[in-house]
C-alpha cells in the first residue's frame, strides 16, 4: 500500500501526519510511504529522518491513501485521485463545502473525530491524544500570563500564597490542565456536567465543585453528550462572573475555534475585560507540534494497521463498527449522517 503524507498548508498548522517513527514500522511492512518535501519542518523533523525510516521524498497525492492533520483544502481535495482514501481531522459537522467537495471527488473519507469512542477504538483517539495536549499547554498559556507564582514560596520576604485555579470541564483537556496545575503547585477546584468524574477530579488532587446547572450530560461510556442549545447558552453566560474576578485573573477558553465558552471570549485573541486576561487560542496542539505529531502519528498507525489486511493491501470492511462510523464519504456520497445533515442544510 502507497501511503502519502502531504504538509500541512492551514495557517498555523505546524504538525505532521506521520513521524519517522511510525514510518520505519509502516516500511517494515512493506508499505510504501512517501513524504512530501519540508512536511515535519514544523514539528523539527528534517527530510533526512524520514528517508532512513524508508519513506522516500516526494509527491503525497498519487497514493492510496492520503494522511493529514488538518482538512484538506479545495486545491488539496483536486490533487487525489478518484478512489483514493483520504484519512484527516475532517469537520464532518463543521464544512460541509469540504465534505461535498470529497464526495465530488470520488474519495473514501475518513475522519479521526469521527472514530467511534469505544474500547476498541482507543489507541486511533486522536482527539484524546490531541485534547490531552491541549490540556497540558492551557494551564502554561495561563501561568505566561498570570502575574503571580503557581505554588506556594517561601521567601525571606515572607511567604506568597498559591495560585487558585478552577477547570470547567474535567474530560481529557481538564483532566490533564488539572495534573498540571497540580504539579506546578496550584490549588485547583473543578467541575463537570457529569457528576460521575468527581472521584477522577479528586483522584488527581482537585477538589469538585458542586454546582446545581439543572441537568446531567453524562452518557453510555462516560463520555459527555452533546448540550442542547439552551444548556449551552447557561455555560456561556458568564460576563457577571468574569465582573467578579479578581483584578489580574486569566481565563484559557479551550473552545474559542468553536465560538468560546465565554461570552467575552473572542476567538484567536487574548483580551483584557473588566480586568480579567481572556486568552483563546485555536490550535494548542500545533504549538507542541513535535509530541502532538508523534501522538497523532501513533493513533494514525494504529487506524492504518486496521484498514489493512494480511497481506498488507488497503481493505476498507465497512460491516466494521470503527470503519463504518468513521467514513464520512464513499463512492461519491456522504455516508455519515451527521455529515449529511450538516451539508445539507448549508447552503451549496
Amino acid at each position: 500500500m502507497r501511503i502519502g503524507v502531504p504538509k500541512e498548508t492551514a495557517a498555523g498548522e505546524r504538525r505532521v501526519a506521520l513521524v519517522p517513527e511510525v514510518v520505519r514500522k509502516l516500511t517494515a511492512k512493506d508499505h510504501e510511504v512517501v513524504v512530501e518535501a519540508g512536511a515535519a519542518q514544523g514539528a523539527l523533523l528534517p527530510d533526512e529522518q524520514y528517508t532512513e525510516a524508508g519513506a522516500a521524498i516526494g509527491d503525497p497525492w498519487n497514493a492510496d491513501v492520503v494522511v493529514k492533520v488538518a482538512p484538506p483544502s479545495a486545491d488539496e481535495i483536486a490533487k487525489l485521485g478518484s478512489g483514493a482514501t483520504m484519512i484527516g481531522f475532517l469537520e464532518p459537522l463543521t464544512n460541509p463545502d469540504g465534505v461535498r467537495a470529497l464526495a465530488g471527488a470520488g474519495v473514501t473519507a475518513i475522519a479521526m473525530e469521527a472514530i467511534p469512542r469505544i474500547s476498541r477504538a482507543q489507541s486511533m483517539d486522536a482527539l484524546s491524544s490531541q485534547a490531552n495536549i491541549g490540556g497540558y499547554r492551557s494551564v502554561l498559556v495561563a501561568g505566561t500570563l498570570l502575574q503571580r507564582f503557581y505554588p506556594m514560596l517561601m521567601t525571606a520576604a515572607g511567604t506568597i500564597p498559591p495560585a487558585k485555579v478552577l477547570v470547567l470541564g474535567a474530560g481529557v483537556a481538564g483532566l490533564q490542565a488539572i495534573a498540571t496545575a497540580r504539579r506546578l503547585g496550584a490549588v485547583v477546584e473543578a467541575f463537570d456536567v457529569r457528576a460521575a468524574v468527581k472521584e477522577q477530579i479528586e483522584s488527581l488532587g482537585a477538589k469538585f465543585v458542586e454546582l446545581d446547572m439543572g441537568f446531567d450530560a453524562e452518557v453510555e461510556g462516560g463520555y459527555a453528550r452533546q448540550l442542547t442549545d439552551s444548556e449551552q447558552q447557561k455555560q456561556r453566560e458568564t460576563a457577571d462572573a468574569v465582573r467578579r474576578m479578581k483584578p489580574g485573573s486569566v481565563i484559557v477558553d479551550l473552545a474559542g475555534a468553536t465560538g468560546g465558552n465565554c461570552e467575552l471570549t473572542e476567538p484567536g485573541q487574548t483580551v483584557v475585560k473588566e480586568d480579567v486576561t481572556i486568552a483563546a487560542p485555536l490550535n494548542l496542539p500545533s504549538e507542541m507540534a513535535e509530541h502532538a505529531s508523534m501522538l497523532y502519528a501513533r493513533n494514525v498507525q494504529s487506524l492504518l494497521d486496521l484498514l489493512t489486511d494480511d497481506e498488507g493491501n488497503l481493505h476498507l470492511d465497512f460491516e466494521d463498527d470503527i470503519v463504518a462510523g468513521a467514513c464520512v464519504t464513499r463512492d461519491g456520497d456522504i455516508v455519515h449522517e451527521g455529515a449529511k445533515s450538516a451539508a445539507e442544510k448549508a447552503p451549496a
